[in-house]
């Protein structure tokens, strides 16, 4: 299994999900909030909003919450939150990229430096691993709502790079500058997707045994669940048998 982005590589949370559904508001809302509050508040308008609306609608988020986020922008009394990207290296060489929202710098680099450190990491200079992956743009869709072939057809036409089709899903990969494009066309013909953004895409992946695989786990979960992260990517890959005993 490669683990190299944040919809991929945490398979094995053990329902963590639903128990730590408020904290994954806070953050959808914080990433909406930022959103709404460095352009336009019109989700129509603004493909980062729109990107962070499509993340909240799929997580099941409340349009009340959804509202709230971006009339908190609109009203001018939202905190101010700095963009920081942390880069460094987990167990086994892995590179992992840590995008943040934060309010207090110190506070949140202290933080995922100790991360690091403790689950047998080191965190890097800004650079140092980025030139692992590529910015691209994500779109995915559920298996049914289209054929792998209609998926192809309709995302070639739109003017995607690539296009992955699973029993889990269809994953279309576009450049980051056609993003919002391709988006807005295969939305057009499939309605609104599971996700739409921008994320970090290995350039290539780094095979870990069960030892080292678990810890690079156990660091990308300790780091996801830091309220200033927003989402984390990393370049490993891990065995079937250790996804299992991790999912058990």
């Amino acid at each position: 299994m490669a683990g190299h982005s944040q919809f991929k590589n945490i398979m094995y949370r053990k329902g963590r999900q639903d128990a730590a559904k408020s904290k994954l508001f806070g953050k959808l809302a914080r990433e909406i909030t930022v959103s709404a509050k460095q352009g336009l508040p019109d989700p129509n308008m603004n493909p980062r909003l729109r990107a962070a609306v499509i993340a909240a609608r799929a997580e099941n988020m409340p349009k009340d919450n959804i509202d709230r986020a971006i009339k908190k922008a609109a009203g001018g009394d939202a905190e101010t939150y700095e963009e920081i990207r942390y880069e460094g290296y987990g167990p086994g060489g892995v590179a992992i990229i840590v995008e943040a929202l934060t309010d207090n710098r110190n506070r949140t680099a202290s933080e995922v430096r100790a991360f690091f450190s403790r689950h047998g990491g080191n965190l890097g200079e800004s650079g140092s691993v980025a030139f692992n992956f590529e910015r691209v743009g994500v779109v995915q869709y559920d298996a049914g709502k289209a054929s792998a072939e209609a998926m192809l057809d309709a995302a070639i036409e739109a003017g995607a790079d690539d296009v992955s089709s699973t029993p889990a899903g269809h994953e279309v990969i576009a450049s980051a500058d056609n993003l919002h494009a391709v988006a807005r066309a295969l939305e057009a013909k499939f309605g609104a997707p599971r996700k739409a953004g921008l994320v970090w895409r290995p350039q290539n992946t780094v095979p870990v045994d069960d030892e080292a695989g678990e810890k690079v786990l156990k660091l990308i979960e300790t780091l996801e669940d830091n309220d200033d992260v927003q989402n984390v990517y990393a370049n490993f890959e891990i065995s079937d048998a250790l996804v299992q005993r991790m999912s058990a």
